[in-house]
């Protein structure tokens, strides 16, 4: 594995040439540390963390200043992996304030790679962030801040309208200057087919096996939830003495295709 810094550049380079991108959430510097040494190729700091850490119901509650805070732990312990960071839910509402926002991730937080959720709407600004030199993550899918307004974690795209939207999004985002994109709990098909579309790396998330890398929530990954696990999730901890084990199991799981198998692809 080389030790070079990974980019932006890099990722697309690897979606040239067939390799899988691993990414997985991260929220601190030990486990940051964990997954660079594990070839973990991109880090989401994620908005996940008000529910997976602060106990929250949803992500909504969290405010940039966490995020800031959380990205720049992550990014001490960090050597070689591309640190994404979530615009928290209404962070970026305007082009302004997502300028303001983006900033202090990286200025502050240390990001690479800002994220922010939602189609057509927030096309101005990927443009006006883009312009000014932000790299973008553009999410699409199941878009969890907006839980409320969809009533619950559904999958999404799965009739023709709405499929027919995120594909028509997902082209607008690259158009735009996203430089990456997350798609979440969507039709593998639908997917598959918008990573050979597109020229930008596609991450799925409960989004079948057939886009450029996968990501999880760490503390899913490693077993650690309560109740029921998402449908698409995989417990790499099970059958493993470990955390080092379980995460190494996970890289070399995307790297080689098996996961997501079919079981952990719902539709």
């Amino acid at each position: 594995m080389s030790s070079t810094p990974i980019s932006v550049t890099a990722l697309a380079a690897m979606k040239s040439r067939g390799e899988r991108i691993v990414a997985l959430t991260c929220y601190d510097a030990c486990f940051a540390r964990l997954l660079d040494a594990a070839g973990v190729d991109l880090l989401l700091v994620g908005d996940s963390l008000g529910m997976v850490l602060q106990g929250h119901a949803t992500t909504v509650p969290v405010t940039v200043e966490q995020m800031a805070y959380h990205t720049a732990c992550v990014s001490r312990g960090r050597e070689r992996a591309l640190v994404v960071a979530d615009l928290p839910f209404l962070s970026c509402a305007t082009p302004e304030r997502a300028l303001d926002n983006a900033a202090r991730l990286m200025q502050e937080g240390g990001a690479h790679v800002v994220k922010l959720e939602g189609g057509a709407p927030m096309l101005e600004i990927v443009r006006r962030l883009t312009e000014q030199g932000v790299p973008v993550c553009a999410h699409l899918g199941l878009l969890p801040q907006s839980v409320h307004r969809i009533g619950g974690y559904r999958f999404q795209g799965r009739d023709h309208a709405s499929s027919e939207a995120i594909r028509h999004d997902a082209l607008a985002m690259q158009d735009a200057g996203a430089s990456l994109l997350v798609l979440e709990c969507v039709p593998a098909a639908l997917a598959a087919e918008i990573g050979v579309t597109l020229t930008i790396p596609v991450i799925g998330i409960g989004a079948g096996a057939g886009c450029d890398g996968q990501v999880l929530v760490l503390h899913d990954m490693l077993g650690l939830h309560p109740g029921r696990p998402p449908s698409f999730s995989r417990d790499f901890m099970h059958g493993r003495g470990s955390i080092a084990e379980s995460i190494a199991a996970y890289v070399e799981s995307v790297r080689d295709g098996s996961f997501p198998a079919a079981v952990e692809t719902p539709y």
